[in-house]
């Protein structure tokens, strides 16, 4: 859905506050609580936002409100921008002598492989305030907001420089059950096939040669491999893990190989970047240090 503007900038961004909170606590009331307002100071905010917009955010219930459908796509929208001038002004900001430290990670590495060593980083410089935000396309990575950026596939761009940290290994995986009905490469193309369309290496590099085929493959399509391999993990079907990067998820998800030994090399890798001068700071560095030990 495409929510028109009525204007180019909005009047006020405390109404994209008063807005959040509201969808967050399904409540006028709940919202005036939190934001130390009135509710009808809350209503007044959430109409006049409305009316520049040009859309209904709510539907209004004697006891509660729910989000339209235009709410509901503009409200992660602005739940992001929100978290992501309140994570950078907290590093920004820091207090008691912490280093602030943000970095920009590619949500696949940060979900299955970061998060679960962060707590190592953590313990080893408490000095740090560590700030990670989860990129979900390229154009992320070109905002430089942050310390350090961890993409996928993507060069250093003008002025940075880059520690090339981790390829991939892709494998197919499914739920127990339908990996057991795969017995040979053949058999994948009996089922549907979750493609990624932001990634180079694909099924191609692991599928029989098209000259064999039985039946061409059904693929269904998705546009990142945390989607894929949930869908994967729901019985819809065969998704390739891209190992390291998903090692922790592929086991929380229950899936396993469909056929050991079946795997095939990826194209790109995962990179390190900040910027050559005026270098990395004391907190940044120590960060680079930790994440090249632990991809080693």
């Amino acid at each position: 859905m495409l929510i028109c503007m009525a204007g180019p900038r909005i009047p006020s961004l405390n109404w994209l506050r008063v807005f959040e909170m509201a969808a967050r606590t399904e409540s006028f009331a709940r919202a005036a609580d939190a934001l130390n307002m009135s509710p009808p100071a809350v209503s007044q905010q959430i109409r006049a936002l409305e009316a520049w917009l040009g859309r209904d955010l709510f539907e209004r219930r004697a006891r509660s409100v729910v989000l339209t459908e235009a709410g509901r796509t503009f409200l992660p929208v602005v739940g992001s921008a929100i978290g992501s001038v309140e994570a950078t002004a907290a590093s920004l900001f820091a207090r008691g002598g912490a280093e602030p430290l943000i970095v920009r990670v590619s949500a696949l590495l940060a979900a299955s492989w970061l998060a679960p060593r962060l707590p190592r980083f953590l313990a080893a410089h408490p000095q740090v305030q560590l700030s990670v935000v989860a990129a979900i396309n390229d154009a992320e990575f070109h905002r430089p907001d942050v310390d350090l950026s961890i993409p996928f596939g993507l060069p250093p761009g003008p002025g940075q420089t880059g520690i090339a940290l981790m390829g991939e290994v892709l494998t197919p995986v499914a739920t127990p059950a339908l990996a057991a009905q795969i017995r040979s490469p053949q058999d994948l193309l009996t089922q549907s096939l979750i493609e990624v369309t932001s990634h180079q290496a694909n099924w191609y590099r692991l599928l029989p040669d098209p000259a064999g085929w039985s039946t061409p493959p059904r693929f269904t399509y998705t546009d990142t491999t945390l989607i894929a391999l949930g869908l994967a993990a729901a019985g819809g079907g065969i998704a390739l893990a891209r190992a390291p990067a998903t090692d922790a998820l592929v086991a929380q998800l229950g899936l396993v190989p469909c056929l050991p030994g079946l795997q095939a090399d990826g194209v790109e890798t995962y990179s390190l970047v900040f910027a050559k001068s005026p270098g990395p700071s004391r907190a940044a560095q120590a960060f680079i240090d930790w994440v090249v030990a632990e991809t080693r």
